[in-house]
């Protein structure tokens, strides 16, 4: 089984992510954030290095859904199939040119081909963590990274709130594997008992899954 988890930045992703691929007792691939020397370009200058930092996702998302799905069983911390979603919004934002996008677009649609030669063309399940745009504030400001803080950046914040609602939106329309939600405010990862309960319903999830497979 390969499992996708999506959702905004904060919301606990990542967290879940591990979570799942230690549950399983798979491999879990996070999203190259910390060792992703044009994120902090990024926040200080957007419209500079908008589409080089949409380059370099591209780049690394596509390494990693090859290898998942060359792989027998894992998870994967944010995927290609979200991609465009930043990239559309940066373009809306004027950070990147809409030749730029044209570009992207073309190389991500080869890429996509590739990706349908293969013997597993597609994810077995979408695990979308949501949460509130309040909650994913507080969250974004509890982990501390310099570059995402909002406080003096109104234009950032405001870039926040578009990319929730833009979520929102992709998740619903989200067809190529199926798919679950996890309200990941209700069950906070950090208070006992919420992780096995979020677990639990991913392991229904599969069920379902395997069950219709055999059918």
């Amino acid at each position: 089984m390969v499992i996708i988890t999506a959702g905004m930045i904060g919301v606990g992703k990542t967290t879940l992510t591990g979570k799942i691929a230690s549950h399983l007792g798979t491999k879990a691939f996070f999203e190259p954030v910390g060792e992703n020397p044009v994120l902090p370009l990024y926040y200080r200058d957007p419209k500079q290095y908008g589409f080089l930092l949409q380059i370099y996702f591209l780049n690394k998302r596509f390494s990693m859904i090859k290898r998942a799905l060359a792989d027998d069983n894992n998870v994967l911390d944010r995927s290609i199939y979200e991609d465009a979603l930043f990239t559309r919004e940066n373009n809306a934002e004027g950070n990147i040119t809409d030749t730029e996008l044209e570009v992207y677009l073309n190389l991500l649609d080869n890429m996509m081909t590739e990706l349908d030669e293969l013997p597993k063309k597609a994810p077995d399940l979408l695990v979308y963590a949501d949460a509130d745009f309040d909650t994913i504030l507080h969250r974004i400001k509890k982990r501390g990274r310099d570059y995402e803080q909002f406080d003096d950046n109104p234009e950032l914040e405001s870039y926040y709130k578009k990319m929730w609602t833009a979520y929102q939106g992709w998740f619903e329309d989200f067809d190529i594997s199926p798919k679950i939600k996890i309200d990941l405010q209700k069950y906070d990862l950090d208070v006992p008992g919420n992780t096995e309960l979020v677990l639990a319903q991913i392991d229904d999830a599969l069920k379902d899954i395997r069950s219709d497979a055999t059918v």
